[in-house]
């Protein structure tokens, strides 16, 4: 028998009020296979108000969506990633991922064969990095090497952007696990993308990357400096900007000053000092700065110290921004006019 053309099969009649989220729960145990799509498609709409997130903590729903991640048909599993992604929008539903171990349940599904539900799993660890906490998981369940990995393997550049933004987060708070993963040549590999987007998010996880010691000994041996000074003169404003801040960082040892002087990182440098971009204008000072510690560097930037002179005392409508910039361009000026 066929349904009236306007009725929607996959629809389940939620109940109103505070049954609503604990009907779909006893629904979400079903062994009638549409039964528990539906309640997984009734909860993706629910899901948007914490308030119903919050109820789902507290009657044991987290606990059963757990246990549909492992379900043998793709569409519950793709509801069910669904589900955690937008919960993890919100900070009572990151709350909820800490508190019922679902990071490490979810990772189970990083080779899932369903492109969607590996979509879902990445925007669900996306959100949740958004917090200090939630990138600690991440990295407490060991779960950077396995998204280091799927970095290099993901085809599709939506993932790969996924990923990045995950990674960003989590290498500002630990880089170890990433370090003996080989991050540093997978991320040198993303630098040369063809997505802007890609570019610019691999050139900030290796600014982060390059604030530990070993992450800069490891941006220099991998010969990622010259492609670092290459995307100074990236048509893309925020590509050039955060190549600028892994080198800031990359520069502070010896090594990665002379790679960078001999990349010839000087002049794109001292051009990114008039960018629109003021974080990109502290980058680059800071990095010239670095380069003036040497002196090679320091020689050929005496000629560009009324450039500096000028910033010391620019205004900004930021005043922290302003105070940031004046500051660096003074230790600027510092080191170009310091005479052994």
């Amino acid at each position: 028998m066929e349904l009236p053309i306007n009725i929607n099969a996959a629809q389940v009649t939620t109940a109103y009020g505070h049954r609503a989220v604990p009907k779909l729960n006893e629904e979400l145990q079903s062994e009638d296979l549409q039964t528990r799509q539906k309640a997984l498609m009734a909860l993706c709409d629910l899901m948007h108000d914490p308030e119903y997130i919050y109820k789902a903590m507290n009657i044991g729903c987290m606990e059963n969506l757990k246990a549909l991640l492992k379900d043998r048909n793709s569409l519950v599993r793709i509801k069910t990633t669904e589900v955690f992604y937008i919960t993890a929008s919100h900070s009572v539903g990151r709350f909820a991922f800490l508190e019922h171990n679902i990071v490490l349940a979810l990772s189970f599904l990083l080779n899932d064969p369903s492109p969607v539900c590996r979509r879902n799993l990445y925007k669900a660890y996306m959100q949740l990095v958004q917090v200090p906490r939630g990138a600690e998981e991440i990295i407490s369940k060991g779960l950077i090497s396995p998204l280091v990995w799927k970095l290099q393997g993901e085809v599709e550049e939506e993932f790969q952007e996924l990923i990045l933004d995950t990674l960003v987060l989590c290498l500002r708070e630990d880089a170890t696990e990433a370090l003996n993963s080989n991050v540093v040549p997978i991320l040198k590999q993303k630098l040369i993308s063809t997505n802007e987007n890609i570019r610019s998010k691999a050139a900030r996880a290796l600014l982060n990357v390059s604030i530990s010691h070993v992450g800069k000994k490891q941006v220099c041996q991998f010969d990622v400096i010259p492609i670092l000074v290459h995307l100074l003169k990236d048509p893309v404003e925020h590509v050039r900007c955060n190549a600028a801040g892994a080198l800031m960082f990359a520069m502070v040892i010896t090594e990665g000053k002379y790679a960078a002087l001999e990349a010839e990182a000087i002049s794109p440098l001292l051009e990114l000092l008039h960018s629109p971009m003021s974080v990109a204008r502290l980058y680059a000072t800071k990095a010239l700065t670095m380069l003036a510690e040497a002196p090679e560097g320091r020689k050929v930037l005496q000629a560009h110290v009324p450039t500096f002179r000028a910033m010391e005392v620019e205004p900004h409508e930021k005043p922290h921004m302003s105070e940031a910039l004046q500051r660096a361009a003074r230790i600027a000026v510092s080191v170009i006019e310091f005479k052994p």
